[in-house]
């Protein structure tokens, strides 16, 4: 069985399980993830918006084109990476995902990393990131490795975040800049 197979059945498992029925019910779709299941990064974000809804993909709005954009400055593209999401269904009009939502998602996002073995993951924004580092602050350690039990994250702001900030979009870009680095680093 292949990663991408273990990958479509965690996926099927979601939705057999009927995780967080009440924003199944208030989503077009499942965004389960997307990318390359032997990717050495893995970009964590918080929830599906409404573009990554309605296409079932995760950062395929304004905040996506931004990731892409980032990417192709460390000379990498969607398909070398994979990218997913805490929450697997949209919040109703994009409110923050609720910390049982979070809770109900997370051994389902575990499993996810545990199929594709990422050397590092990237959060992006302070709800993903405090899946892995409670009670930090981005503010304060965003750009930093940190390693838990063996795994290596970098806590990013999240993309959509720089969009309306200018001042943290060019922290955000000053932070991607140093994946490469950080991945040899880790290597």
């Amino acid at each position: 069985m292949t990663k991408q197979d273990e990958l479509d059945n965690l996926q099927q498992q979601i939705i057999d399980d009927k995780v967080c029925p009440e924003l199944s019910a208030g989503a077009t779709q499942l965004v389960f993830g997307d990318g390359n299941p032997d990717a050495d990064l893995v970009f964590i974000g918080e929830a599906p918006g409404k573009k990554e809804d309605q296409q079932g993909l995760p950062f395929v709005g304004a905040a996506g084109k931004f990731l892409n954009d980032m990417l192709e400055t460390i000379g990498l593209k969607r398909a070398d990476i994979y990218i997913t999401n805490i929450v697997k269904y949209r919040p109703p009009e994009n409110r923050d995902p609720s910390p049982e939502e979070k809770a109900a998602f997370l051994p389902y996002l575990q499993k996810q990393i545990a199929i594709i073995k990422p050397k590092l993951i990237i959060t992006l924004g302070r709800h993903s990131m405090e899946c892995w580092l409670p009670g930090l602050k981005i503010s304060q350690i965003h750009g930093q490795l940190k390693r838990i039990k063996g795994q290596a994250y970098l806590p990013l702001y999240h993309p959509a975040a720089a969009l309306y900030n200018g001042g943290m979009r060019q922290t955000l870009l000053d932070d991607f800049v140093l994946i490469p680095s950080i991945l040899k680093k880790i290597n």
